[in-house]
């Protein structure tokens, strides 16, 4: 069964920004502030390593299954761990053959770095991809490579064309506590944020604040 998916305040994990917390912790402490999903992610993992972090991570979240586990890049991490998702980019295995892998349950997250990059999975099967990451809204020191941001005005127009092709949309990329009203107003599904949350010295306070800058963002679209 599929668990539901809620992207409003999506956290990115960071185990080097939050040492030297162990990452569960944080998670759990941002949940309890409004974190509403969360994607572990850790590049300098084993897969061996991933799949302990992920089990700590859920086992911090045992009490909310309302907030849906996705783990970066690793299907067979995510396998493993039964996580509710699994999210790829655009150098990693294509979305047809991960979503073939996991079966029709999962929750499958692509990152969409250009218009192009969002025609082709909308040409896609219904069903192969559920999530776009639109990436980066701003050039980020925690993904260097991936440019230097697409703006808030770009966001808008891809999120827009995402939800005409029934894909939920979240954006990523230099999101602070200071932009997150202005990128919720572009129309998105939810936020992603990684250092604001990681980094932060009282987590639920953070995510607390991110999402009540979602919420006046959201707020200023309606008034559009």
């Amino acid at each position: 069964m599929r668990r539901p998916f809620d992207p409003t305040l999506y956290l990115v994990t960071d185990t080097e920004l939050c040492r030297p917390r162990p990452v569960a912790d944080v998670v759990k402490a941002a949940v309890a502030g409004g974190v509403t999903a969360v994607q572990v992610r850790d590049k300098g993992a084993s897969r061996r390593e991933l799949l302990a972090l992920t089990g700590a991570v859920q086992a911090s979240l045992a009490g909310r299954p309302d907030v849906a586990v996705v783990v970066n890049d690793a299907v067979d991490v995510a396998l493993l761990a039964g996580a509710n998702g699994i999210h790829v980019g655009q150098g990693d295995l294509a979305v047809a053959e991960v979503r073939a892998l996991i079966g029709p349950h999962p929750w499958l997250g692509l990152s969409v770095e250009s218009a192009a990059d969002l025609d082709a999975a909308l040409r896609l099967p219904a069903g192969t991809v559920d999530v776009v990451g639109l990436s980066p809204v701003w050039a980020t020191p925690t993904k260097p490579e991936a440019g230097p941001g697409l703006g808030t005005a770009a966001v808008r127009s891809l999120a827009s064309a995402a939800r005409a092709g029934g894909l939920t949309s979240v954006a990523i990329g230099g999101i602070t506590v200071d932009r997150a009203a202005e990128v919720a107003a572009a129309g998105v599904d939810g936020l992603c944020v990684v250092s604001a949350v990681c980094a932060a010295a009282d987590p639920t306070a953070a995510a607390r604040e991110l999402r009540s800058e979602i919420r006046r963002g959201r707020l200023a679209e309606l008034a559009r």
